[in-house]
């Protein structure tokens, strides 16, 4: 069954886990859930975030041997509902971790908040507004 309980991860590519963790960890303020430690031959190195005891995570893959370029495209956004308006600082620290303030495909987004692309160029939305169903 689903409902509210279950688990939910996310996952896509990047070329730079490094750079993601720098701009996902110490720019938007999530913790690093797990990660690989060792490479592997045949397997992807992994990077998973999200909040501490959220039931989501967001997982970030690469594949040294095969490396898959990101592909995103302007609807391919990860939303965080704030329910409150955007702290210029942490906009400031996402830019300093190497995110990229872009305009919004969407005018809906520019409106209700801020648009960062994140070093593989999916974009991430800081949303004013907060989530009902």
């Amino acid at each position: 069954m689903i409902d509210s309980t279950v688990h939910v991860r996310i996952a896509r590519p990047s070329l730079d886990l490094a750079a993601a963790e720098r701009f996902y960890v110490g720019g938007l303020g999530l913790a690093v859930q797990w990660r690989s430690t060792e490479r592997v031959p045949g397997k992807h190195d992994l990077l998973m975030v999200g909040p501490p005891g959220g039931s989501w995570h967001f997982e970030l893959t690469h594949d040294p041997e095969r490396p898959m370029e990101p592909t995103p495209t302007a609807e391919d956004l990860f939303v965080v509902y704030l329910g409150a308006p955007v702290d210029e600082a942490l906009i400031a620290r996402l830019e300093e971790a190497g995110g990229t303030r872009v305009k919004a495909h969407n005018p809906y987004w520019d409106e209700f908040g801020v648009t960062v692309a994140d070093p593989d160029g999916y974009q991430l939305v800081l949303c004013s507004r907060t989530w009902d169903a």
